[in-house]
């Protein structure tokens, strides 16, 4: 076993998966800025994989919600932000192959390419052994999140939990703006303002996505919001 197989195994531990063939968990990990073979063919599949697992755990957890609702929780989980989470857990910034200009810029901290490479290793796996062997690492990865989801809480999403919550107090709705804006057109980042102006309150959020960016910021605003009238302010 080399020095990169025995680096690997490491990361094989945090997965609870042994592949067969490293090469495989090497591409997975390895981005476009280092050059070819890279993982942006594998985050594809690895995409499909996730999805349609986190579908199914909710589908089976959650019996009565509807397909809207079921929809939503799986955006919540299969995000940026959250594959992001779950790659700093595996420590995979510590795994990744990248380019001079990302290794510079703090690109092993980068949460589009935690998120990214996370996916590309769904896929890389499936490649290795079979779709239901990703599949177990997927749910071994997302059943706690799953478990602890109060669908009362997050049925809906963070805009629209704020709104009704802002509407219940007769509030003006949040005004939302764009900070900044970066990235290439396949690799955007947006940072988001949710401004509460009745209650002095404002929060960022930052996402690939300006809606991914705006939800973020209304559940920071959405906590200071539930904060603000438990200390009985008004």
């Amino acid at each position: 076993m080399n020095q990169s197989d025995q680096r690997f195994r490491r990361l094989c531990t945090a997965l609870d998966y042994s592949f067969s063939r490293f090469e495989l968990l090497r591409q997975a990990v390895t981005h476009r800025s280092f050059g070819a073979p890279n993982n942006e063919r594998f985050e594809f599949v690895g995409d499909s994989i996730l999805n349609y697992t986190v579908a199914r755990m909710l589908f089976d957890h959650f019996p009565k919600l509807s397909e809207g609702e079921l929809s939503r929780l799986r955006a919540n989980l299969v995000n940026q932000s959250t594959l992001a989470e779950i790659a700093q857990q595996l420590k995979l910034g510590d795994y990744l192959y990248l380019g001079e200009g990302e290794l510079k810029s703090g690109g092993f901290n980068r949460p589009s390419i935690l998120a990214d490479a996370v996916e590309a290793i769904f896929a890389a796996i499936s490649f290795d052994t079979d779709f239901m062997a990703a599949e177990r690492v997927v749910r071994r990865l997302y059943q706690e999140r799953v478990a602890a989801i109060d669908p009362s809480k997050h049925a809906k999403d963070a805009k629209t939990r704020l709104q009704e919550a802002l509407q219940a107090r007769r509030l003006s709705l949040p005004r939302y703006s764009i900070l900044s804006q970066s990235g290439e057109a396949h690799e955007q980042s947006f940072r988001v303002q949710c401004d509460l102006a009745e209650l002095d309150i404002i929060t960022t959020g930052d996402g690939v996505s300006r809606r991914g960016a705006e939800q973020q910021a209304a559940d920071a605003a959405l906590l200071l919001l539930e904060q603000h009238f438990a200390a009985g302010k008004k």
